[in-house]
This record gives structure tokens, sequence and C-alpha cells, in this order.
């Protein structure tokens, strides 16, 4: 059984409140011969505070929830990596919590991080394209940073990286090289950052004067199997480009492409979306857009936790420019 606050006053013959005062270093009104016996027992006791005991009355339990909707994508795990190291450099302990895309499952992990009294929440939503839990969240008073997929709301603080951009430089880059059959693999059209890289990849097809086509245009999932069959697709339609929105359906399209007997960059060049460790290990290496995943988390848990102090933040939203990686997957048709 854990040894209690009760179990170290009761064995150093003294309050429960003077050990209290101990453990939590306000030992005004405590003898320095009290302070050490109380340290020896914690010591000798193994004796563990209860954080959420004692975030009852501090108001604090130096906890912050962070939710993701794909822990199996590598990208959230590089989110995940920065918040960590952010949050413990101010001394935060990090609750990770793994939605599947599920709008039910995120409500739950919402509610059990409130029972655990959090002092804030890091969010990258769910695949859908209602958020009122959120704004609820935000309105019972918890500090709440949105981080990757935008939510319209003018209360939100939030981390993001300028997809519209990354979207529109993919593109040009693909046109710059001489590519006008290009075909596009979205993520989800219902989450923003897909339909930012959508509107970008568009943009740049009209500012160099190639029609927007339709059925270049495949909506997948963000997973490597709707890469695979946006690929078949979008090849059924003589592309000789595809911009994947994100790595893992570049991926996906890679094997398509080799099925159909086609050869990368040769047949058909490939450009993906964030950059995830993996694309320098495929063969050939992918070009991509490098979004820095992990930078954006430790930004996150930065704005995160100057919330929870209380502290005058510049700016509610922290943008990321996103990166043009050339690498072996493209080639010059021109």
């Amino acid at each position: 059984m854990a040894v209690t606050i009760k179990d170290i006053a009761k064995l150093a013959n003294v309050s429960i409140t003077t050990v209290s005062r101990v453990i939590n270093n306000k030992t005004e009104g405590v003898s320095e011969e009290t302070r050490n016996r109380i340290l020896q027992l914690v010591k000798e006791l193994g004796y563990q505070p209860n954080a959420i005991a004692r975030g009852l009355v501090t108001k604090k339990t130096k906890t912050v929830g962070l939710i993701i909707p794909d822990i199996s994508n590598p990208f959230f795990p590089d989110i995940a990596r920065g918040v960590e190291d952010s949050a413990h450099i101010y001394g935060y302990n990090v609750f990770l919590c793994n939605t599947d895309d599920n709008l039910e499952k995120e409500s739950e992990y919402i509610n059990a991080l409130k029972e655990k009294y959090v002092d804030g929440i890091i969010f990258t939503s769910s695949s859908i394209p209602k958020h009122e839990h959120i704004t609820d969240l935000i309105k019972s008073g918890i500090p709440v940073v949105i981080m990757d997929r935008r939510i319209d709301s003018e209360d939100i603080y939030g981390v993001f990286l300028d997809n519209y951009e990354g979207g529109y430089i993919a593109t040009k880059y693909l046109i710059d090289l001489g590519h006008k059959r290009i075909g596009c693999i979205t993520g989800p059209l219902y989450i923003s950052n897909a339909i930012e890289r959508l509107e970008g990849y568009k943009r740049a097809l009209v500012d160099n004067e190639i029609e927007v086509d339709n059925r270049l245009i495949f909506e997948g999932d963000y997973k490597i199997n709707s890469g695979i069959i946006g690929a078949e697709k979008l090849l059924e339609h003589e592309v000789t480009a595809i911009f994947a929105s994100n790595d893992l359906m570049a991926y996906g399209a890679y094997k398509a492409i080799r099925s159909y007997g086609y050869k990368i960059p040769d047949d058909i060049s490939v450009v993906g979306f964030d950059d995830i460790q993996l694309s320098q290990i495929l063969e050939p290496q992918l070009t991509t857009i490098r979004q820095p995943a992990y930078d954006m988390g430790l930004a996150a848990a930065r704005m995160l936790i100057k919330l929870v102090e209380g502290k005058k933040l510049k700016k509610k939203i922290i943008n990321f420019r996103p990166q043009l990686i050339i690498r072996q997957s493209t080639k010059n048709i021109g």
C-alpha cells in the first residue's frame, strides 16, 4: 500500500499540515530538526506526493494533455516528441491521447483529461467538420492550443503550417520541371490542411495557365492505401507527375506506379508533403514539402505553458513556413 502524508506525520510525531509544508518547501515555523526528520522519512519510505490531490490545493498539477489523431502517422510522433521535450524543460509531464480520428474517442479523452485536472491541452482535432466539444473545452477555462488542423474560432491559440503555400510550392516546382498533367492526391477534404494544400495546387496551375482538371484530383485519407488507389486512378489519365498531400500517400503512389511498370522519376515524378524520416530511405528518395513537426511541437508546448502560467503572449497564432526538399523522385521533362 502506498505511503500517505498521514503515515509520515504519525511517524514524525507532527501534524499533517507540518508535513505538507515541508514537502512543498514552505518551512516557515518548522524547525530544522523537524524538517530533516520529515525529509528522512520521506526518503526511507519512498513517499510520492499525489499530484492530483496537491493540484486541488495549488490549482496546478504540472501536467498537460496532448491529443493527436493518428499515432501510426510518423508526423505525429515527431510533434509529440517536441511537446514532451519542451514540457520537460518547464517541469511538466504529458498525457498522450490517440483518437484514431474518432469523434467519440476524442470526446472521451477530453473528459478523461479534465478528470485528471490537467493544466492545459494541446489539440490536433479529429477528422470531423464540427468541433463543438472543442469550443466547450475552451469556454470551460482550460487553456488550449490547437495544432496542425485549423478550427474557425477567434478564441483559439494555435500553431500551424502555411499549407496553402506548401501546396503551391510543390505544384509550381513540378510545373517548372516541365510537367503539365499533374495529379493531386488530397487528404480528407473536410480537414483544413487538406483543403489548403489542394487550393495551393490549384492556384499554381492557374497562375501558370494550366487548366484545373478535376479528373486529376483524387480525395485520399492521409493513409498509404489511399495513395495506392489514388495513383492508380491518376495513371489512367496519363499524368506525368503526382503531388501527394502527405508522405504516406506518396509511398502508396510509389507502389502503384511500380505495379504499372513505370519508373520513378523517369516516367512519373512524385512529390510528397511532411518530410518524415522514411522519405530519405525510399528508393529513390522522395522530394517533399517539409513541415517542422518537432519545432511545431516545441512551440505549442511553450505557448500552452505560458497560458497556464498566466503570462502574456505576443501573438495568438504561430505560422511556420513550408520548405521544398528536393531529392531523386522528380525529373525535368521540359
